[in-house]
């Protein structure tokens, strides 16, 4: 399996790593502080360092599949094109450094704690997600209107109260009892470990199971506003962030 840096500590920006092999997925590490897409949220990009300094460049990280398409508990780091002069010296047991591109992961971050405070301010199921560095979304699962002004204000306020965020987890059976944490429709959280990540804002802004990388503190967010929002069917209402 991949050890996943990230989950604990999502400010790790590079970590050394041993190479347990190349496939067809992509480069294969046995820790990464390359977080692979998920729970909405794009995964990351960077760079491998080679013992000589040599830079193989990583355009997206995802998680590997087996024979049947299934995620398993290995991160495949995938290269970007044209470096197979890069790839054919990677031989398994070298020791790399995975560095991360630092500016688009806070990007990542920020608007993912973002959404996690729009759930707080809609308090509809999701029914859809996605958090790229450009721009975020989420996709209510309602029939009233809801407003930009009233949104963006609302997140600034939250954002300028510096409430704290802290990961912590809970057990399959603490989740069973309380299936109101999730609050996605479409994406469940991962089980088999016996111990399911979450997120809390605040005292009472928001908490649920949550993969993903976030900032520590709201104030970190910056200045988010709503750009767009759009009735994608009679049950839909999907609304778009943006940093102004």
């Amino acid at each position: 399996m991949t050890q996943e840096l990230f989950r604990q500590d999502a400010y790790l920006r590079e970590s050394a790593a041993t190479l347990l092999r190349v496939d067809a997925q992509g480069v294969v590490l046995d820790r990464t502080v390359f977080y692979p897409l998920g729970g909405g949220q794009a995964g990351d990009s960077g760079v491998l360092l080679l013992a000589d300094g040599t830079a193989l460049r990583i355009a997206d990280t995802r998680k590997c599949r087996d024979a049947e398409g299934r995620p398993t508990a290995e991160i495949a780091h995938v290269p970007e094109p044209g470096q197979e002069d890069v790839l054919a010296r990677l031989q398994a047991g070298s020791a790399l450094l995975a560095r991360i591109d630092w500016e688009r992961r806070h990007k990542l971050m920020r608007f993912h704690t973002s959404t996690h405070l729009l759930c707080h301010l809609v308090p509809q199921l999701v029914n859809g997600c996605s958090i790229t560095a450009e721009s975020a979304r989420l996709d209510f699962n309602m029939t009233d209107p809801l407003e930009k002004e009233a949104l963006t204000e609302g997140i600034a306020r939250l954002v300028a109260a510096a409430h704290a965020v802290a990961v912590g987890s809970i057990t399959d059976e603490d989740l069973d009892a309380n299936p109101a944490l999730v609050k996605s429709m479409s994406v469940q959280p991962p089980r088999g470990t016996g111990r399911i990540r979450t997120i809390r804002i605040g005292d009472a802004v928001d908490y649920q199971p949550c993969g993903g990388t976030h900032v520590a503190n709201t104030a970190e967010i910056g200045r988010v506003v709503v750009t767009k929002i759009e009735k994608k069917s009679a049950t839909t209402r999907r609304v778009v962030l943006g940093f102004a």
